[in-house]
């Protein structure tokens, strides 16, 4: 999936999670002077923006297929080499990187076998190649009471829990599948405080992602219906949202 929106609408539905995630990523992949790592699916430069705390911005390395997001994450971070590009056909040589992490991306892929298998290629022997995707399968994603509303509304409604990694499990056996090696799984989570209901709900119109293309697509009663669904079933502000990621750690062979 393709996102073609402005960066800051991106940080403001996304971003607020993202960020920390990031450090919880890094530190699970190891990142720390005198690496070369790369940032697949950089978005905006959530992660980004940890990796050049942690390596200087001549040592990383992004890639994201969002025109966008690319002016945006070069924008943020200057002597960041942030190339447009896809995940399933990266732009680097083999064993290029000690490190390559995708953050929230693998679900996002065309293909995320071939863009996981790229992430090994260019990652060097024994390198780290680590990626997280939302718990969505388990209601336990940021974007869970949205599509929680919907489904009240809506029974049909799938929301995201389909997608490659959002079950427990699922990044696990794909990392296998691609040959990495060493491979483990668990559960990272962060905790976000949202003062009012209105600033929680408010990145869903910007049409971001799914869930954002979800409410864009509704006519105005149906929007306002959902809106209220969700008013209903959150608690009364201010309340804190606790969102867990699925996280899969593996070596290159």
């Amino acid at each position: 999936m393709l996102f073609d929106v402005a960066a800051d609408a991106y940080d403001r539905f996304m971003g607020r999670y993202s960020v920390l995630l990031s450090p919880q990523l890094a530190d699970l992949a190891g990142v720390a002077a005198g690496q070369r790592v790369l940032d697949v699916g950089c978005g905006p430069g959530a992660l980004t923006t940890e990796l050049v705390a942690r390596v200087g911005a001549d040592a990383v390395v992004a890639v994201d297929p969002s025109e966008p997001f690319v002016e945006a994450a070069r924008a943020r971070h200057p002597g960041v080499d942030v190339r447009l590009g896809s995940a399933e056909q990266l732009p680097f040589p083999d064993d290029e990187f000690d490190a390559a992490i995708a953050q929230l991306v693998v679900q996002f892929m065309s293909d995320p076998a071939a863009g996981v298998g790229e992430m090994a290629r260019v990652t060097r022997p024994a390198g780290a190649v680590v990626a997280c995707v939302w718990d969505h399968g388990g209601g336990q994603g940021p974007l869970s009471p949205l599509w929680d509303a919907a489904r009240a509304l809506d029974p049909g409604v799938t929301g995201e829990s389909l997608g490659v990694g959002t079950h427990e499990g699922g990044l696990e056996r794909l990392f296998r599948e691609m040959g990495l090696e060493d491979v483990t799984e668990r559960a990272v989570s962060v905790s976000v405080e949202h003062p009012t209901f209105e600033e929680w709900w408010e990145p869903f119109t910007r049409g971001v992602g799914p869930a954002g293309a979800y409410v864009a697509g509704l006519d105005p009663e149906k929007q306002d219906a959902l809106r209220e669904q969700c008013r209903a079933m959150l608690p009364p502000a201010p309340f804190t949202l606790t969102a867990r990621a699925w996280t899969a750690v593996g070596r290159a062979a």
